[in-house]
């Protein structure tokens, strides 16, 4: 079932991938199975058996885009867009991964909040939180990244209320996204069924030793990059990785010959780690 919270127009087949300068490129997605996100873009109501959500939560819960692949789902994956792109980005990808053999899933792509982004002359956005300079490891907008991770800790709440714990959700993420799959996942004080990690790094890496949580100490990460990422190098992930080996964290590290972007052979990963992860 595909439900999304706030309807769009959209009923592209392509992934967008937001560069760090002021283009926002378009890199199509090659499906090998029959997909369509028209109904993405009508709402469908609840089911009948989700656990009701306060209002006074719901008001300041993120719109979302939710497909779940069978009825009455115990697994949820939340899966965070790139800068400039949308809670629809990925759902195409939801098809290819193959995960029929997996329990019941409930996957939640949600949209960042619009704010201006300073590295596009403050053009407003869907972005996690604001980029500052091209040298994303000197200048970091921490309040804007500590203000999302408590948009996604409210999305997991609501995922433990439907009757999903932490320990069947699955925090996934590119670009941006990736970056808040790890600020928030390393943090959160239960422990999750894995991290997702595509295309990014580690925010404010040099407080993570501190702030991060034993609750996940031992929790699952996929770590994915392209070789030939001209956005964020790869070299940044490659010290987001060693950085989490160093305080003790099981990474299962892939690189790709692509760039700012997902191939095929990485979705057939992903559909290996997650089987995987909820076996």
């Amino acid at each position: 079932m595909i439900r999304s919270k706030k309807p769009t127009s959209s009923k592209r087949r392509w992934l967008l991938v937001a560069t760090l300068g002021s283009v926002i490129s378009v890199v199509s997605m090659v499906c090998r199975s029959s997909f369509s996100q028209t109904s993405a873009t009508k709402p469908l109501p609840l089911p009948s058996k989700t656990t009701p959500i306060s209002k006074s939560n719901m008001s300041t819960l993120l719109d979302t885009v939710e497909i779940e692949s069978a009825p009455n789902p115990t697994v949820a994956i939340i899966w965070m867009h790139g800068l400039g792109a949308d809670a629809n980005d990925f759902v195409p990808i939801v098809k290819e991964l193959n995960l029929k053999s997996c329990p019941a899933i409930r996957f939640v792509f949600p949209n960042a909040p619009v704010m201006p982004v300073t590295i596009n002359g403050g053009h407003a956005m869907r972005a996690w939180y604001d980029i500052l300079g091209t040298d994303i490891a000197r200048r970091e907008d921490e309040k804007g990244l500590r203000s999302s991770q408590v948009l996604i800790e409210q999305l997991i709440a609501r995922e433990n209320a439907r009757g999903i714990p932490a320990s069947r959700i699955i925090l996934a993420g590119f670009s941006q996204g990736c970056a808040m799959t790890l600020q928030t996942g390393l943090r959160h004080t239960e422990k999750l069924a894995g991290l997702m990690c595509l295309s990014g790094y580690v925010p404010l890496r040099d407080l993570v030793a501190n702030e991060r949580h034993a609750s996940n100490q031992h929790t699952p990460i996929y770590l994915a990059h392209g070789r030939a990422d001209q956005v964020i190098a790869i070299v940044r992930a490659e010290q987001s990785r060693d950085l989490l080996k160093s305080l003790g964290y099981g990474v299962e590290w892939h690189e790709y010959m692509m760039q700012h972007s997902v191939c095929q052979e990485e979705i057939d990963d992903i559909s290996a780690w997650l089987k995987k992860v909820l076996a």
